[in-house]
Order: structure tokens, then C-alpha cells, then sequence
């Protein structure tokens, strides 16, 4: 057997497993370049919007507009970023946060952050049990990534 018809089978497999994310990566692609370059605008950043919040932005604003007719094709690569790039972008955010990070902040730092996390968290809870209708656990559970990692990891 040569090395090109074993690799044939392969090569076959890895098409049919991506092919069909190929759109759906481009587009996820698309709103995050188009994010990086907006983010880069002094207009934009004057008004406190990051790179992240305006890629949050845009996903809604797609999402609600344009992406039910581009969901067919575009699904697979969408959910394929929504479920394993979002969190690696994540982990691999989170990891730039050192201890002398953390040092630097200060003893008042620290015991704001307290109060945010805290109140983030009862602010969640009650909100999504009487407003929301969520059960406890659930409505903590948001709490909880809101608090700790922001709306990022919640999406």
C-alpha cells in the first residue's frame, strides 16, 4: 500500500468534517476581524466600547437580522466556534491575569471586586428567580459566570 491511497481516506474524512464549518468559521471570522478593526477606531474607544463588546454587538445584530437565512450553511461553523473557539479564546484570555496582577490591584482593589462579584451574584439570583421565572440553580449559575468571568463566557 503507498502512502498517497492511505492517506486518501483521511484526507476524505477531514473534508467531510470541515467542509461544512467552512462558512460558518468565515463568518464568525468576519465579526471578529470586523470587531478588531472598529475596536481600533479613537471615536469608538472614547466611548468605552472594546473590542469585545462591540463583537458582542455584532453577533446580536447579526444574529437578529441576517444569520436565520445564513443558518443552514453557516450553522455548523457557527456552533463549532460558539462551542470550542469562544471558551479556548476564554481560557486563553483568563491566563493573562498573573498574581502580580492581582497584587498590584491592592487591598481596595480586592475588596471592590468582593463587592462586584457579591452583588453581581444576589443581584442574579434574585433577578432571575422573580423576574426571569429561572430556577435557583440556573439563575446562580448565570450569576456566577457574569460575576466571576463577564458576559463573554456566559454566551
Amino acid at each position: 500500500m503507498n502512502t498517497a491511497s492511505s492517506l486518501a481516506p483521511t484526507l476524505l474524512s477531514l473534508r467531510r468534517r470541515w467542509w461544512p464549518r467552512l462558512p460558518g468559521l468565515a463568518l464568525t471570522a468576519t465579526v471578529a476581524g470586523l470587531a478588531l478593526l472598529l475596536g481600533q477606531h479613537a471615536a469608538l474607544q472614547s466611548h468605552g466600547l472594546s473590542t469585545l463588546t462591540l463583537a458582542i454587538a455584532l453577533g446580536i445584530g447579526l444574529g437578529n437580522t441576517l444569520y436565520p437565512r445564513l443558518a443552514p450553511r453557516a450553522g455548523a461553523g457557527v456552533g463549532f466556534s460558539r462551542q470550542w473557539l469562544l471558551r479556548a479564546g476564554i481560557v486563553l484570555y483568563g491566563m493573562r491575569l498573573t498574581f502580580q496582577d492581582i497584587g498590584q490591584v491592592g487591598v481596595a482593589g480586592l475588596l471592590i471586586d468582593a463587592v462586584m462579584v457579591t452583588s453581581t451574584l444576589l443581584l442574579a439570583g434574585w433577578a432571575g428567580t422573580r423576574l426571569f421565572g429561572l430556577e435557583r440553580s440556573s439563575a446562580l449559575l448565570i450569576g456566577a459566570g457574569s460575576a466571576i468571568c463577564g458576559a463573554a463566557a456566559v454566551m
